[in-house]
């Protein structure tokens, strides 16, 4: 692993989750030594992303362990370039693109030494982003929050290291220190945990969705597309409480980042979280967090 990766104390990114994760979580991430990470559209104008950047570089020291910023690639995103922009002006360790291609990100992110992570979902999404020259993957695998894949992570990560070499995250229901460690085992270099998060202080989500997520286990997770027109995993009482039917959830809906990022009804009350929900049982800080994961994964392995 190259210098950046050498300050962390655990393999594991703390992954960009929409509306939830800002520069709070992302310094306390860093602090505890992990890489902390959040989508750029979650800052709402160019002048937000400024601030935020700013506090971040200025708050994480080169002690502590790298951030990343995700950048939704997707053409409903007018802001992408400005975005990338921005990353390379304040020179972001890791930029992880997601819904579209890396290709715009790669030049930028390289020319000051930085590296790209793809966000894929599928084989045929990473084969791209490989022919693209990303640094990394990240497998977003069956049972991760959010945006989620479909396909298992044991047989996800088999395929892709039959086809590269490069960094590998695997996301996908990992909530513990074991869970690291058995990614680990598989062949990915990080394991990706965002569910594990949402209940942490240093969270963006409204108390209610923190407590929510400590109250619910895995069968209380839908996955739908009706919301972003990508299919994701959601909490069933938030759709019931904003009036849909999880049994019965319409078809899907065009994707729109921007309208993602205001303050549509859809997209603020719908509160989504991975498979790995039921090991989440009480609100604490990033630090205490890590602490257990610490912890947990040096148990896992033997040590």
């Amino acid at each position: 692993m190259t210098d950046v990766f050498s300050r962390l104390r655990l393999p594991v990114f703390q992954a960009p989750m929409f509306l939830q994760s800002g520069p709070d979580m992302v310094v306390a991430s860093c602090r505890a030594g992990i890489v902390g990470s959040f989508p750029s559209v979650n800052a709402r104008s160019r002048e937000d992303l400024q601030q935020w950047l700013t506090q971040i570089t200025k708050s994480v020291t080169d002690t502590d362990a790298p951030w990343a910023m995700n950048v939704m690639m997707h053409r409903s995103n007018t802001r992408r370039m400005d975005d990338l922009a921005l990353a390379r002006e304040f020179r972001a360790p890791i930029v992880i693109t997601a819904l579209g291609s890396p290709r715009d990100a790669i030049e930028q992110v390289h020319s000051y030494g930085g590296l790209v992570f793809a966000d894929v979902i599928d084989m045929a999404l990473a084969a791209k982003a490989i022919n693209a020259g990303v640094d990394g993957l990240v497998l977003v695998a069956a049972g991760a929050g959010g945006h989620t894949g479909q396909q298992s992570g044991f047989a996800f990560v088999e395929e892709v290291r039959r086809h590269f070499d490069g960094y590998v995250v695997l996301g996908g229901g990992i909530s513990s220190g074991r869970g690291i460690r058995a990614a680990e085992v598989l062949g990915a270099d990080f394991a990706y945990m965002g569910t594990r998060f949402i209940a942490s202080d240093e969270s963006m989500a409204q108390p209610d969705y923190k407590q929510m997520v400590v109250d619910s286990v895995g069968a209380d997770i839908v996955c739908s597309d009706a919301l972003t027109g990508v299919k994701a995993n959601w909490l069933r009482d938030s759709l019931i409480n904003a009036g849909y039917d999880p049994d019965k959830m319409p078809s899907g809906t065009d994707i729109n980042v921007i309208e993602a990022a205001g303050d549509a009804r859809r997209w603020r009350d719908v509160w989504s979280a991975g498979q790995g929900v039921g090991a989440v049982d009480k609100v604490l800080p990033i630090a205490a967090i890590v602490d257990q994961l610490d912890s947990e994964y040096h148990k896992a392995c033997g040590s």
